[in-house]
């Protein structure tokens, strides 16, 4: 029994030598599950087989070597489908942002362009138009004009069934 735990004290000191070796290293999770494997199953094979301690630890430590590269392999599968997925999101939220201030700046775009329009628009209008005698006076009259003025807008496709609203004079407020 006094060999069995100082073998088993033995195994143990090599084993966690290995572990800090491997960490410093960077060793990948299926090697380090393959030593530590490997060394416990040959301490346990050892004290298993009585009769004959070095085939006990031989097959021992191949099968725990097989189980512990097998654990370590699927952490660090496990490891590299996370970064995959981490690197997928990232590359999809600089997507969307590039999108967005691609979609920005085509918008300031088309605003100046507008605005540029607009400004000679009203030049235009002003330079060739008399002065109106009643500016309080609404624009329009009738029901167009109420609509409009409740914060409602005609709908010119009244009554076409591939139109929004088909069957609403008004079209429908969106706030």
């Amino acid at each position: 029994m006094k060999k069995a735990s100082l073998l088993l004290a033995f195994v143990m000191f090599f084993a966690t030598i290995a572990s800090s070796f491997a960490q410093d290293r960077k060793i990948s999770s299926s090697a380090k599950g393959a030593v530590i494997g490997g060394l416990g199953g040959a301490a346990a094979g050892a004290l298993i087989n009585k009769k004959n301690r070095v085939v006990g630890g031989a097959v021992g430590g191949a099968a725990g070597g097989a189980i512990g590269y097998t654990i370590g392999r699927n952490a660090d599968n496990k490891r590299r489908a996370e970064a995959a997925r981490v690197a997928a999101a990232r590359r999809a939220e600089a997507n969307r942002v590039a999108a967005y201030r691609a979609g920005i700046a085509k918008g300031n775009a088309t605003a100046k362009a507008n605005n540029s329009n607009a400004m000679a628009a009203t030049a235009a209008a002003t330079a060739a138009a008399p002065t109106m005698m009643n500016s309080l006076a609404p624009a329009a009259s009738g029901p167009s004009a109420f609509a409009m003025s409740t914060g409602y807008l005609p709908n010119e496709s009244y009554g076409d069934r591939n139109a929004a609203y088909p069957s609403s004079e008004v079209r429908r407020k969106s706030w």
